[in-house]
C-alpha cells in the first residue's frame, strides 16, 4: 500500500526564490514540489503538495487529512509563532507531523523561536532549506515503517 502524506505550505511559501533569498534560498515551490515527489517516490510514498496563505484553509487541509493521509509534512511559515487553530487541528488529526522550516527559526527573530506546530509534531527540521523536505519525507517513511512493525 502506498502511503499519502500531505506536505503544507503556509504563507508566502509561494513566494520562494523571490522572497529573501539569502535566508530562504532560491528554490522556488514548484521546484520543492518536484523535489518532494521524487522524494516521496524513492520512499514508496505519494504526496499532496498545497500551498496557501489563508489560515483556514490550511486549518481544512489539515482536517482533511486526518481521513485521507497517513502523515503531514507542515511548513506553516509565520503561522508556526502565531496560529494556535492550526495546532488545535494538528492535535486533532492524529496523525505523524514532521514541521519544516528552510531557515533556522533559532538564529532568527526572537519571537521565530517560538512554534505552536512543535507542540503536536512528531519531528522538526530547520535550517537546511528545500532539502529539509526530501529529508522530512524521509523521516516520514520511517516512522510508517515502524508503525506497521517492519
Amino acid at each position: 500500500m502506498t502511503h499519502l502524506i500531505y506536505v503544507l505550505n503556509g504563507p508566502n511559501l509561494n513566494m520562494l526564490g523571490l522572497r529573501e533569498p539569502a535566508i530562504y534560498g532560491r528554490d522556488t515551490l514548484d521546484d520543492i514540489k518536484t523535489r518532494c515527489a521524487a522524494a516521496a517516490k524513492a520512499n514508496g510514498l505519494v504526496t499532496d503538495f498545497r500551498q496557501s496563505n489563508v489560515e483556514g484553509e490550511l486549518v481544512n487541509w489539515i482536517q482533511e487529512a486526518r481521513s485521507k493521509a497517513q502523515g503531514i509534512i507542515l511548513n506553516a511559515g509565520g503561522y508556526t509563532h502565531t496560529s494556535v487553530a492550526i495546532l488545535d487541528a494538528l492535535q486533532a488529526a492524529e496523525l505523524p507531523v514532521i514541521e519544516v522550516h528552510l531557515s533556522n527559526i533559532f538564529r532568527r527573530d526572537q519571537f521565530r523561536q517560538h512554534s505552536y506546530i512543535s507542540l503536536a509534531a512528531t519531528g522538526v527540521i530547520c535550517g537546511l532549506g528545500a532539502k529539509g523536505y526530501e529529508l522530512a519525507l524521509d523521516a516520514m517513511a520511517g516512522l510508517l515503517q515502524a508503525k506497521a512493525g517492519g
